[in-house]
């Protein structure tokens, strides 16, 4: 690549290593020279060990759990580079945590991902760059530029080629929540829409209640953005097969964050397989032969020239 102007640098703090060498390494640059550790009370200890002098500064840090660690570690190396005198400095976050906690749900709630967002910004951000928050108006949380990536464009071509010349799919979306994606994801594997209502009665307890759409004698395809205990999805997957009558059921979505019951629900699940995107790492516990990750680094790595070069990253929404 032939870049112009001051130079460009890949940074990673701890939570997602492997991909920010990818995307390092598709942009065809080394990854900076830094250490994130911990001193022996916990608290987090950065070293920059390489100018970054008006450089144009890109860190990635997915905040996934330990989610408290990992966005201390993204601040704090944050502030260590606005310190350390980098003309420009964005914070690539594959995976944002705090997204879903994105208004008050009942009195006296907190609006955490706002808060989130005004760390970044006094931290020093001057940039973000992130995939498929829980909630896209968080956008409008920040007072700075925030480029938005979609995990649908990664997912769909996967799943047109594995059904190639198939006529028989259907795309559901497992809460009404998720229409607007699910409906995105349809359009490019050219398949009708269903979807899943259910009620929820407490955090992470969901009862389904009805499939609007037809999906009786066909393969479904669960979208969504995130899968945290995966309750809903596997509540969903049931309905799909019982209720609605389906021969067989596939999932995909951006963010695997995979908490609490998780790995033994969407074992026991009728889900046959389940496409993720590897903007959070899974551990070895996490991993099962029905799971499977596809790389962001490429997006990103394209994204991130985009945003150096000046260039519109608009195109990469599509």
């Amino acid at each position: 690549m032939n870049f112009h102007g001051k130079d460009i640098k890949i940074f990673s703090a701890n939570s997602n290593l492997p991909v920010a060498r990818q995307i390092a390494s598709g942009l065809g640059l080394p990854l900076g020279n830094s250490e994130v550790t911990t001193f022996s009370d916990g608290e987090i200890a950065v070293s920059i060990n390489e100018s970054v002098r008006g450089s144009d500064v890109f860190v990635v840090q997915s905040t996934c759990a330990p989610v408290n660690n990992h966005i201390m570690e993204l601040l704090i190396m944050v502030d260590a580079f606005k310190r350390a005198s980098a003309a420009r400095i964005t914070a690539v976050i594959p995976y944002f945590g705090y997204a879903r906690q994105d208004r008050k749900a009942k009195a006296r709630d907190p609006i955490s991902a706002k808060l989130m967002a005004d760390l970044l910004t006094t931290a020093g951000t001057d940039r973000i760059l992130t995939m498929d928050l829980h909630a896209p108006q968080i956008q409008g949380f920040f007072n700075i530029p925030v480029d938005h990536l979609l995990g649908v464009p990664i997912l769909a071509p996967y799943f047109i080629e594995k059904f190639r010349g198939r006529d028989d799919l259907v795309v559901v979306s497992p809460d009404l929540g998720s229409v607007t994606r699910a409906r995105n994801f349809a359009q490019r594997i050219d398949a009708p829409l269903a979807i899943v209502d259910k009620r929820r009665a407490k955090a992470n307890v969901s009862e389904v209640m009805n499939i609007i759409g037809d999906v009786r004698g066909k393969t479904a395809i669960l979208v969504d953005d995130m899968i945290d205990t995966a309750g809903t999805l596997c509540n969903a997957a049931h309905a799909i097969i019982e209720v609605g009558g389906a021969t067989e059921v596939y999932a995909c979505a951006t963010h695997g964050v995979l908490s609490g019951p998780a790995i033994e629900r969407i074992e026991a699940s009728p889900i046959k397989q389940l496409i993720l995107l590897d903007t959070i790492q899974l551990s070895e516990d996490k991993k099962l032969n029905k799971i499977l990750q596809l790389p962001v680094a490429p997006v990103f790595s394209e994204a991130i020239e985009r945003i150096y070069e000046d260039k519109p990253v608009s195109t990469l929404f599509i």
